[in-house]
Formats: structure tokens, C-alpha cells, sequence
């Protein structure tokens, strides 16, 4: 178990062996993604227009496929899926207009929030807004229903991920004084998805084509949403104010260790190994694994499994006192007791 800063730091030099990505491993990992993602999704295209619905259920293996794709995308973004720029980026990009995600706006938000949440103690750095007990108890009312409705099983992993995706990341909502890069990342992305949807419309009509992709997509943006919230809403997870944080320490602590069944570790493309690769985000996915298996202490650190991972969802407040996150049950008998 890594017990200090100086550990942790230690340990980060530590992992830096394991950045160098392997060009040949990178596109094999590719194409045992994106050619079955293709297969699947015209597989599914054939049986749907012949009339038969139980079609859909391949959305599910597609929309696995397209996260893993997603999380290639992710790698990209970091700058090691590829050992060069130019191929992480226009894989990146490329595979951005099939997640809905503009590569390089997204790439700047991402490495915003990374590393870690940090409890500012008014916001969450990250996607996913926390409130303190003490915050959410000053809040009025009428806030604080809407918090509730915000941090809802049906919102957080429904209605908010199909929005993400299909909607605002249209716009580069939050970066309109960022400059042209967002601007052109989202404007190109929109182009080359509008340009996509007329090719196979014209193939195989557009009805056809939006009842494949979108229970592939709206399916893929809950699972990324889930994924990225249990990754950083767990139970004895680790934030600090700004003066007390450490990168070190936040990586390691302030997020889990996923511990999926093999073939949705698969899927999800190791990215449940998500402290280490907090801690050095040039490691490539398919070496995560690896890390483990010659790190196994690194196993235990804010290790929850997939059962473990559905308590996460109604901790929705930081507890600064106990430095935990607690559910509103828990919040109310907190303050009864005091």
C-alpha cells in the first residue's frame, strides 16, 4: 500500500516505464474495436429494416464497442495511444465524429479537470457538481430539489448523457473566450457528422440509420457517464481545499480502482485502472493491466467492485467532517445527531 506523498511521487517516477506506447499493439487494439463496431452496427442495420426489433438488442455489444472506441479517443487525447502527435490526434478526431465528442475542444476540457476532483468548496472540478452538506443545507428549497433532480439515477445516467452528447457538445458550451481551436474542433466535428448522416441516408435512409445509431449512442454516453462517475464518486474517495491538495496524493486516492469482470474490462478498455492512470495518464490503455500485475499493492487502493459500485449512486454530498461522501439519509441523521 503506497502510505506517503514521497511514495506516491516515487511511485509516479516508478510508472513512467510503462508510457512508451507499442505502434503495432496500438493498431491491432484498434482494428479488434472499430471492425466489429462496424460489423455489429451493419448487422443490426439488415435485421432492424427486415422488420424484426429483436435486432436492437445488438445495440448493446455496439454501444460496448463504441465506448472502447471512446476510451481510445480518451488515450488520444493524452497523447499515448500513438508514440506521434499527428496520429493521436487525426485517430482521435476521426473517431470523435462517431462519439458525438469534438476531439480537441474535448481535449482541452479534459485536461482541465484532470487531475482529479478537487473541492473548491463551492464546485467540483469535473463534470459532475458536489456540494458540500453544509453547502447544500444553505441553499433555498427550490435549489435544493433541483439538486436532488440533477444527481437522479433517470437524470445523471438518462436524460444528462443523451444531452451531453447529442446536444451540447454541439457548441463549445464553457469556451466561447477560448479562442478558435473549440470553435473549429466542434464546427468540423458538426460538418463531418452532418456529412456522415447524408452519405447513409442516401444508403440506406435516414430512419434506418437513426434507429441503429441512436440506441447505440444514448446507450454508450450512460455507460461513459456512469463510468466517469463512479471513478470519482465513491464512498472513501479523497478531496481537499486548494491549499491542502496534492496531485500526487488525488490521483491516487481521490479516484478507484473499477474492478470489472474480465470482458467488461475488456470493453471499457482498462480504464477502471483509473488512479494509475490518473497518477501517469501517458500510460496506453492496454498497458494499465500490466501495471497491476507488477504493482499488485496498486490492486487494493480504492478498489470497489461492480456490485460495490451501485452503493456509489446516493452519495451525492461531501461529508467534511468524516472527509467522505454521504447520501441525504445519511446527511439528515448527521444532523440530528449534532
Amino acid at each position: 500500500m503506497v502510505q506517503s506523498l514521497t511514495e506516491s511521487r516515487a511511485l509516479a517516477l516508478l510508472l513512467a516505464r510503462y508510457r512508451q506506447p507499442n505502434s503495432a499493439r496500438s493498431i491491432f487494439e484498434l482494428t479488434i474495436t472499430a471492425v466489429p463496431f462496424f460489423v455489429i452496427w451493419a448487422l443490426m442495420l439488415v435485421i432492424v429494416v427486415r422488420g424484426h426489433w429483436i435486432g436492437l438488442l445488438l445495440a448493446l455489444p455496439g454501444a460496448g464497442l463504441l465506448v472502447r472506441l471512446f476510451m481510445i479517443q480518451h488515450d488520444c487525447g493524452h497523447g499515448s495511444f500513438f508514440r506521434g502527435r499527428l496520429a493521436n490526434d487525426w485517430v482521435g478526431r476521426a473517431i470523435g465524429v462517431m462519439t458525438l465528442t469534438p476531439y480537441d475542444y474535448w481535449r482541452r476540457i479534459m485536461r482541465a479537470i484532470t487531475p482529479i476532483r478537487v473541492i473548491s468548496i463551492t464546485e467540483a472540478s469535473g463534470d459532475i457538481d458536489t456540494l458540500t452538506v453544509s453547502e447544500f443545507a444553505a441553499r433555498p428549497r427550490w435549489r435544493q430539489i433541483l439538486y436532488r433532480l440533477y444527481g437522479h439515477p433517470i437524470v445523471m445516467f438518462g436524460v444528462g448523457p443523451t444531452y451531453l452528447f447529442i446536444l451540447r457538445h454541439r457548441l463549445p458550451i464553457g469556451m466561447f473566450r477560448s479562442g478558435w481551436q473549440p470553435w473549429l474542433s466542434t464546427m468540423g466535428t458538426n460538418i463531418a457528422l452532418a456529412v456522415l448522416v447524408a452519405v447513409m441516408s442516401g444508403l440506406v435512409g435516414f430512419w434506418p440509420f437513426l434507429l441503429v445509431h441512436l440506441p447505440i449512442t444514448v446507450l454508450a454516453g450512460s455507460i461513459g457517464v456512469w463510468l466517469f462517475y463512479v471513478q470519482h464518486q465513491f464512498e472513501d474517495t479523497s478531496w481537499s481545499r486548494d491549499e491542502t491538495w496534492s496531485f500526487h496524493e488525488a490521483a491516487l486516492q481521490g479516484s478507484s480502482h473499477y474492478h470489472l469482470p474480465s470482458v467488461l474490462r475488456w470493453f471499457t478498455a482498462n480504464i477502471g485502472v483509473h488512479h494509475v492512470h490518473h497518477l501517469c495518464s501517458r500510460i496506453p490503455c492496454y498497458r494499465l493491466s500490466d501495471v497491476l500485475r507488477d504493482h499488485p499493492e496498486l490492486a487494493a487502493i480504492g478498489r470497489i467492485t461492480l456490485l460495490q459500485s451501485l452503493r456509489c449512486v446516493p452519495k451525492a454530498l461531501w461529508d467534511e467532517e468524516g472527509r467522505r461522501l454521504i447520501s441525504f439519509r445519511e446527511a439528515n441523521i448527521e444532523q440530528k445527531r449534532r
